[in-house]
């Protein structure tokens, strides 16, 4: 008797992950990583997912490869959809876990996930995101981590997979747990120019957001906070000259409150009246 359970205990173990061989290596799945069988088999990590499959019983053993319901075509494909819908909705469970965080980051090593598509990114590796945690609702999405933004797959088989699979939290935790992989910001920027000059409206929104940025940095400097952007060659210099430049029109404005303030081209400084 003893050998029957082992010959049964060793053809499950055998079989059992036969259904997520298939799934992982189907078109279109790339993004998701395998979950363990010890996971899967654990029910408190199944916890409230009954009420939000169709057939849940069913669609679990169907992934852990014990079904052996004798249904007809129409049923089996009703179950195997609730089967794909479980197993997203438990990956989005099983990524933020130590063990998932480790696999995901070995497929974003290896760009799995894709590129970033802007250029001064310099093809940095995406993640994927999810922009809401219920089912149903928004397709994943692409985050970069150096520009800090989201981008849409560029297949459509990925543009299918639904956000909640990998939920809104699992990028911001991959980089908490490995603080080394946060690439560092930077200030680089296309700038818009005609025969060697800027672009006049572009070149003015570019000249407002240095501005608004030196004056974050200079608020965090006080503060003694770390900005996280690295700096351009002579970017101190320059911030340090337009800080001197901001003291001393303040003082004048201080001084003579009906000076008159006149800018020209690159909005340097023409008269004080």
């Amino acid at each position: 008797m003893a050998g029957m359970d082992d010959f049964v205990s060793d053809s499950d173990s055998d079989y059992t992950s036969y259904w997520r061989d298939w799934f992982i290596s189907s078109r279109g799945n790339e993004y998701y990583c395998e979950i363990d069988e010890d996971y899967l088999t654990d029910r408190f990590n199944l916890t409230g997912l009954n009420t939000e499959v169709q057939y849940y019983q069913y669609a679990l053993d169907l992934i852990t490869d014990v079904f052996d319901l004798d249904c007809d075509d129409e049923m089996r494909e009703t179950i195997e959809k609730s089967a794909r819908h479980l197993y997203g909705l438990i990956h989005a469970r099983y990524i933020v876990t130590t063990r998932g965080l480790a696999k995901m980051l070995e497929k974003y090593k290896k760009c799995d996930f894709g590129k970033c598509p802007r250029v001064m990114c310099h093809s940095h590796p995406l993640l994927p995101m999810g922009l809401s945690d219920v089912a149903n609702q928004k397709a994943v999405k692409l985050y970069c981590a150096r520009c800090e933004d989201i981008y849409n797959p560029k297949s459509t088989r990925h543009s299918a997979i639904d956000g909640a699979y990998f939920g809104t939290s699992f990028h911001n935790i991959l980089f908490q747990v490995y603080p080394a992989l946060v690439p560092p910001k930077t200030t680089e920027r296309y700038v818009p120019r005609v025969y060697g000059f800027k672009v006049h409206a572009a070149a003015a929104l570019v000249r407002w957001q240095n501005k608004e940025r030196g004056e974050m940095r200079r608020r965090l400097r006080k503060m003694e906070v770390d900005s996280g952007f690295t700096k351009l060659d002579g970017e101190d210099d320059d911030e340090d000259e337009e800080e001197d430049e901001d003291e001393e029109l303040e003082d004048a404005m201080d001084h003579n409150p009906a000076a008159v303030v006149q800018y020209r081209g690159a909005g340097e400084v023409a008269t004080l009246q």
